[in-house]
């Protein structure tokens, strides 16, 4: 009666769960953490949201069940975004859905279009719901690169040709978390002219479409001439607009993959409370002067970061969007792994990191800093960071000498 139940089995420890308690044990003991760990938003979410919300919870009539595709003004308010931000006609009646966040519509969606023993495409690394919403489905799951590059293609056709059965399913992410990598609108065509020719399922993930830094505004895979025939793109309003907490997210796409989401949905859910749904409403119909606020201020934490730790001898790439930094390890610390090496700034710096080989195998020489700190918190762990650093170093040229010297 003790043994694990089947599809817990299938899911490996939660590499984050170690770092987690290691910052649960210092903060008990009194330390003051500072933490780039998870990507959850420090700011509050903008007033005239949290006013309609307010406003719309004190009518006792908005009380009840709501309808677990989401309420009409929602989705017809996300088909007015579509239009406006990427010039797509969505259907708010057969192409969208309201989700609890966009990590419960893919795992609810792998849930309903996956069969036991399907192929499934997934970057690695990658945010951990790509691979285990259709581990936990039945899937197997096969990796490719997180890349826009000749190297992503040519593992598709190697998936298409090697797989048995053939791949039934590809997910992508960009801009990518954690890596922060970035695509055009010429990848999403060869993505959608591949999958289109080899009857593959797309399911894109846009979570932070909305969080740039270049005056780029990243592209939607629907702006592609025929995408809605393969294709659901899946978005959120965590980061958008700071509402993590909220749990409002959507899909939009293809009708027959809206259709089993909206099915399989209608026996596991109600819906998002109405008052959230119709203060989520207010947020993409009215003004988005806070949205560029919200982009403005992760890119000066970027900034501060990125420079602050070129300073302190960690080189780590500028992330063109996401609120994310994907760093290699110094070398001083690569031998040691990304989970060794996060336990240990978090030991010797008070700095908490998310190790890169939670997000797959081919993350392990990186860890991942979420710019969720202010500014002087920030400038704070870059100074820790670096005196960190420089005794590591130390401590290492001492030993050196040392064996050195005994030889």
């Amino acid at each position: 009666m003790e043994q694990e139940f089947h599809r817990i089995r299938r899911l490996p420890p939660y590499v984050f769960a170690e770092v987690n308690k290691m910052k649960a044990r210092a903060r008990a003991a009194g330390e003051d953490i500072i933490d780039f760990g998870m990507g959850n938003p420090d700011q509050p979410t903008p007033p005239h949201i949290v006013e309609k919300l307010c406003e719309t919870a004190r009518n006792p009539k908005t009380h009840g069940y709501s309808n677990s595709r989401g309420i009409p003004g929602l989705r017809k308010a996300l088909a007015a975004y579509y239009e406006r931000r990427w010039n797509v006609s969505i259907d708010p009646e057969t192409e969208a859905i309201v989700t609890l966040g966009s990590k419960e519509g893919l795992a609810n969606l792998a849930s309903a279009i996956t069969s036991p023993g399907d192929v499934i495409l997934v970057p690695n690394p990658s945010y951990p719901i790509h691979q285990f919403g259709f581990i936990i489905a039945g899937a197997s799951v096969r990796n490719i690169p997180v890349s826009t590059g000749p190297e992503f293609f040519q593992a598709l056709k190697n998936a298409v040709n090697h797989s048995v059965p053939k791949p039934s399913m590809l997910v992508i992410n960009y801009p990518n978390n954690p890596t922060s990598e970035v695509c055009d609108l010429d990848f999403y065509e060869a993505v959608v002219d591949f999958c289109r020719h080899h009857e593959i399922y797309v399911l894109s993930d846009i979570a932070y479409s909305e969080i740039y830094f270049d005056d780029n505004p990243p592209p939607s895979i629907l702006q592609v001439k025929g995408a809605k025939d393969v294709c659901v793109e899946f978005t959120s309003m965590s980061k958008t607009y700071n509402m993590p907490g909220w749990r409002i997210g959507f899909a939009a796409g293809n009708p027959h993959l809206i259709g089993a989401l909206t099915r399989i949905k209608s026996y596991l859910d109600y819906g998002a409370f109405t008052p959230i749904q119709v203060a989520a409403t207010a947020a993409l119909n009215g003004p988005q002067d806070c949205v560029a606020e919200i982009r403005q201020l992760y890119k000066e934490r970027r900034d501060i970061l990125i420079d602050g730790l070129a300073n302190a001898g960690w080189d780590v790439p500028s992330p063109p969007a996401t609120m994310f930094a994907w760093a290699p390890l110094p070398p001083a610390f690569a031998h040691l792994g990304s989970l060794e090496f996060s336990k240990l700034l978090l030991r010797e710096a008070q700095v908490a990191v998310a190790p890169g080989i939670g997000f797959g195998e081919h993350g392990d020489g990186f860890v991942r800093l979420a710019v969720v700190e202010n500014k002087h918190r920030t400038r704070q762990a870059i100074r820790s960071i670096k005196s960190f650093m420089d005794n590591y170093q130390n401590v290492l040229e001492d030993a050196e000498k040392r064996r050195a010297e005994a030889k």
